[in-house]
């Protein structure tokens, strides 16, 4: 398995959700799994459509039919679904990310200045 590619047990659980798959109305699509993976790819790759690998087929017609899922609200509810399941397998904090301010280690705090109001300057 690629690392931008659903595993089976993540397929199995969006798969009965999908539009296209057999025995829904409309048109049946080709292959789904190629299509989700195809869009995984892009958005963990970062690349633009027009640079999809050509093993996920016609960037076009990818482009087209992520739009047309994205209209129906197919994304999210594919998303709620993987989400009852979260592994947190992209999830890790570390000093890379997160920043501790430096009175959470422990620095001396400098002591406030503190100026009154009405006092007069001596010049």
């Amino acid at each position: 398995m690629r690392p931008h590619q659903l595993r089976d047990d993540q397929w199995d659980l969006i798969k009965g959700a999908l539009p296209g798959r057999a025995g829904s109305v409309g048109v049946t699509a080709v292959n789904n799994r190629r299509f989700v993976d195809a869009v995984i790819h892009r958005y963990r790759t970062g690349t633009p459509w027009r640079d999809l690998p050509d093993s996920f087929g016609s960037w076009n017609n990818t482009h087209r039919r992520w739009s047309r899922w994205a209209k129906k609200g197919v994304w999210g509810s594919i998303l709620a679904i993987l989400s009852t399941d979260a592994d947190n397998e992209y999830a890790m904090i570390d000093s890379t990310i997160v920043r501790a301010h430096q009175h959470s280690a422990g620095a001396k705090k400098k002591p406030r200045k503190i100026r009154r109001l009405g006092a007069a300057r001596v010049a």
